[in-house]
């Protein structure tokens, strides 16, 4: 495959620009040398039909006076003859006139016209002899009759002088055109350049910079939407920075524990039946621990990448719900948790149900994480016409306003001060945003400091 060539945007400013200049010298040539000369005489015949229509609006007694003032002012020369013959001029510049020549072509069309209606457009006449172009027009008045002619001048020299004068501003055109491109390009590549370079940097993981405005509205937009993204990709950096702090601690707490246990039944415990049980329990609920770990965050990608599709089915939302609190049972006893849930006798809905069962899971999870003291959890599950609102509160110091819009992030993990950590990735509650937004079912989380937050989703019967 060839590579398209690339040119800096000095060059194609230079180039454009010298392309426009030489394409309206062309269209200006064009115009002196072909458009000039049928211009010239298309508006001198203009002319002549204008004379001719005035002098058709006066009166024999108006014209005397005005034929002179007509002549003079348009530069033609004026034959008034009476029908007797006889002939009166006005003209101020009769010098060069052909109608007070001894020509015989212009005679002879003169007498054609007395002998006709009175009444002609131009008649262009043309001396091969003298190459000499002239129009004549006569119109029938009163008493008499009326010629008007005007020699149209040669313009060829005119032409020539023209086209001298377009070879030097052919010159200055082309050496401006060098000058402000090159001006036009610094001001346009500076803050271009200025972005490229700090876009470099944005890639080598600097966040800190800021991409600086101009004067140029499409280089301000690139730089606003370059500020932009740079301040997502720190907070999605910092974000990931915070995963990777809370998996590695959250894998290396079981692994830990894993390790211990099993030095022990290896060194200690293999002796005691007993005492051998309990420490592999342990090391089996760790793994199970490890198993959820890992397996929040493939779902999650899964997720994201649209890699997993929802198996619709009808079932039985309250039975989901006993199924989710049967795991932690053993929190009641060990740990002195308390669950309250209260919900119908059933709620049929559709859904994917396995899909709806991690969510309930993670909502569960993440408010024994985040409940108070009291270590109380509460699960309401209420029915209204149309649908059915699962809630789940905890009792502990809320989320800040502020953070609210954030929680839902796939990296948002709060402070671990605020929480117990006994499953957690920082992703649960990501896990619950994709899911429900899958299914297309209304979600949120109402929250109080110091009093607790109640995260809910609706589903409808």
């Amino acid at each position: 495959m060839l590579k398209r060539k690339v040119s800096s945007i000095n060059f194609k400013t230079l180039v454009y620009l010298v392309i426009f200049s030489v394409t309206i010298l062309l269209l200006l040539f064009l115009s002196q040398n072909i458009l000039l000369k049928f211009s010239y005489e298309n508006y001198q015949e203009n002319k002549m039909r204008t004379i001719v229509s005035n002098i058709s609006g006066f009166s024999s007694d108006e014209l005397i006076t005005e034929l002179e003032g007509i002549a003079y002012d348009n530069s033609v020369c004026i034959q008034y003859s009476l029908n007797t013959g006889d002939k009166i001029l006005y003209n101020t510049l009769m010098v060069g006139c052909g109608l007070n020549k001894n020509n015989s072509q212009i005679t002879d069309l003169m007498d054609d016209i007395m002998e006709s209606d009175g009444t002609t457009s131009n008649i262009k006449l043309i001396n091969n002899v003298l190459e000499t172009k002239a129009l004549l027009s006569g119109i029938r008045v009163d008493d008499g009759y009326v010629f008007v002619y005007s020699n149209l001048e040669d313009i060829d020299g005119a032409n020539i002088v023209l086209r001298g004068q377009l070879i030097y501003i052919t010159i200055i055109i082309i050496v401006l055109a060098c000058f402000i491109s090159y001006f036009l390009s610094i001001k346009i590549t500076k803050p271009i350049t200025n972005i490229t370079k700090k876009a470099k940097e944005l890639g080598e993981g600097r966040y800190d910079i800021e991409f600086e405005r101009s004067d140029v509205l499409e280089i301000d937009e690139l730089a606003t939407t370059l500020n932009h993204v740079e301040k997502d990709l720190s907070k999605i950096d910092e974000l990931r920075r915070d995963l990777m702090a809370n998996v590695s601690h959250d894998l290396k707490t079981p692994l830990t524990m894993i390790r211990a246990y099993a030095e022990m039944v290896r060194d200690i415990s293999y002796k005691d039946k007993e005492k051998m049980d309990k420490d592999l329990n342990i090391i089996i609920e760790e793994t199970e621990r490890l198993n959820v770990l890992v397996n929040d965050i493939l779902d999650l990608s899964k997720m994201q990448a649209d890699a997993d599709t929802l198996d619709i089915e009808e079932f039985d939302l309250c039975e989901v719900i006993h199924e989710v609190m049967k795991r932690y049972e053993i929190l009641k006893t060990t740990e002195d948790y308390e669950f309250i849930v209260k919900m119908p006798d059933k709620a049929m809905v559709k859904a994917d149900r396995s899909k709806i069962m991690q969510v309930i899971y993670n909502l569960v999870n993440n408010a024994i994480n985040y409940t108070g003291d009291d270590k109380k959890v509460y699960v309401t599950l209420t029915e209204s016409k149309k649908e059915y609102l699962l809630e789940v509160r905890d009792t502990g110091k809320g989320i800040k306003k502020e953070e609210i819009p954030y929680i839902w992030d796939k990296y948002y993990k709060k402070d671990n001060k605020h929480q117990r950590n006994v499953v957690s990735t920082g992703i649960g509650l990501s896990i619950v945003k994709e899911i429900l937004s899958k299914h297309k079912f209304d979600y949120g989380v109402k929250s109080v400091e110091k009093e607790g937050s109640t995260f809910y989703f609706k589903i409808k019967k």
